[in-house]
């Protein structure tokens, strides 16, 4: 207690000027119309000021939550176009199935837990399994384009053949001859780019023409893939193959969907019976 008073005592006259000068102000702002006016908006300046830098901090630590509803309404979104577009034959002059497939996909949300792209066998892991209704088999696509084929699951995880992979083959159509090809990474190094086989040569190709999937693969129709960057390679006598780039950046993948095909058994019995036969 004797060292407040001494701390007090020696800078008394520091505190009488801050409780003047207080006071001051005060009665300036209270007897003034002008000063007074000044003071209320410079307050509004500094607490809007305060808020707003507030409010920044909160919706930076909101994104997580933000991203995970605007995944969530893609997928609904995904689905009324994939129904739309297969409700109509031609749309946007691509290649796409009959109306009686309106209805068949569903999507699942997943995201990637690890991803490679710089081998020669590459591969992903999604944070998605059987029990959330993953299968091998299921085609997986993000928002702008293919890529890959569930391969494995556990519980709660799924490991993906990617679509750079010597194995992976897509069934894809070119935009305007509307001929089908196999999609693969080919010999490529490079994630960014993938091959075309089995276009036969009479066929009239030209650099920039789209590439989108089939729908006769897991893979709903309609998809770009990528579009042409070389032309004129050729694989034989009858083929050419295409180079092209792909709309999906492997090297910046953080949310994907997986593609359920709700008719896929009984398309699969329907083959079955027919190879039996």
């Amino acid at each position: 207690m004797k060292n407040l008073w001494l701390f007090l005592s020696r800078y008394n006259a520091i505190f009488w000027f801050i409780i003047f000068f207080v006071v001051a102000i005060v009665l300036v702002v209270r007897n003034n119309s002008y000063q007074r006016a000044s003071f209320l908006n410079s307050s509004n300046v500094m607490v809007g000021s305060f808020y707003k830098q507030v409010n920044s901090w909160k919706s930076y630590l909101a994104l997580a939550d933000a991203n995970e509803k605007l995944t969530q309404e893609n997928v609904l979104l995904r689905q009324q176009v994939q129904n739309m577009i297969q409700a109509n034959p031609v749309v946007d002059s691509v290649h796409l199935v009959d109306s009686i497939e309106q209805g068949r996909y569903a999507f699942i949300i997943a995201n990637v837990a690890n991803n490679s792209i710089h081998q020669k066998s590459n591969y992903l892991t999604l944070d998605k399994g059987s029990a959330d209704g993953i299968e091998r088999g299921m085609g997986v696509i993000t928002s702008n384009g293919v890529v890959g084929i569930v391969l494995n699951t556990s519980a709660h995880f799924s490991s993906v053949q990617s679509l750079l992979h010597p194995d992976t083959k897509i069934s894809v159509t070119l935009d305007t001859s509307k001929v089908f090809g196999s999609l693969v990474w080919g010999g490529n190094i490079d994630p960014r780019f993938a091959m075309v086989r089995d276009i036969p040569n009479h066929i009239k190709v030209k650099k920039g023409e789209k590439v989108y999937t089939s729908g006769y693969s897991l893979f709903p129709a309609g998809i770009q893939v990528g579009h042409i960057v070389e032309t004129g390679i050729t694989s034989g006598e009858s083929f050419l193959d295409l180079k092209i780039k792909l709309t999906t950046n492997f090297s910046n993948l953080n949310h994907v969907y997986i593609v359920k095909d709700l008719l896929v058994k009984e398309k699969q019995e329907l083959e079955a019976t027919q190879d039996n036969g």
